[in-house]
């Protein structure tokens, strides 16, 4: 007689967890493959480019689904928007924080990102995810809410200190 096979329900809360952040791996390595395939096809500047639109529409549902699931409330400013940075696939998987400037403005860095990593384990330079990291961050933001403005600090190809690839100031 076969086996019972298991379901997501059987899990415990470590082996969730595990899922979950091997799911948010598989998600990330669709994204690249996707993205070479754009690159090998039609080159680096094409591939940015349907990039940059995908995250624009991706980034809103992302933020869409994460105010729905911890139910957040509409307009709910910075406190919100940290939130909602927590529960990102990104989250996940890279090492982030969060830094208080003052009551109406935060930074976020991205520490640890898997993309940059393994670029550097390749000896690659740092993708250039700065022109899709404007229209994701920016969308996340305004998603969550409309009154929040989203600046750079850093992102590739900018120059970018030891301790992050990318951070994102926000202003309410």
């Amino acid at each position: 007689m076969a086996e019972k096979l298991r379901e997501i329900s059987d899990l415990s809360r470590e082996e969730l967890l595990e899922f979950v952040t091997d799911a948010a791996k598989r998600w990330l390595a669709h994204d690249g493959l996707w993205f070479q395939a754009i690159e090998n096809k039609h080159g680096m500047e094409e591939a940015i480019e349907m990039d940059r639109l995908a995250w624009e529409k991706f980034t809103v549902n992302e933020a869409n689904r994460i105010i729905k699931q911890l139910n957040l409330e509409p307009n709910g400013g910075l406190q919100a928007l940290k939130q909602a940075l927590k529960f990102r696939l990104y989250a996940l998987i890279n090492e982030q924080e969060i830094i208080e400037e003052d009551e109406n403005t935060i930074v976020f860095r991205m520490n640890r990102c898997r993309v940059q990593e393994a670029r550097k384990r390749k000896g690659l330079p740092d993708f250039p995810c700065k022109p899709v990291g404007i229209v994701e961050y920016t969308g996340f933001a305004q998603t969550i809410d409309p009154r929040i403005k989203t600046e750079i600090v850093a992102c590739p190809p900018d120059a970018h200190p030891d301790e992050y690839y990318c951070a994102w100031r926000f202003k309410i």
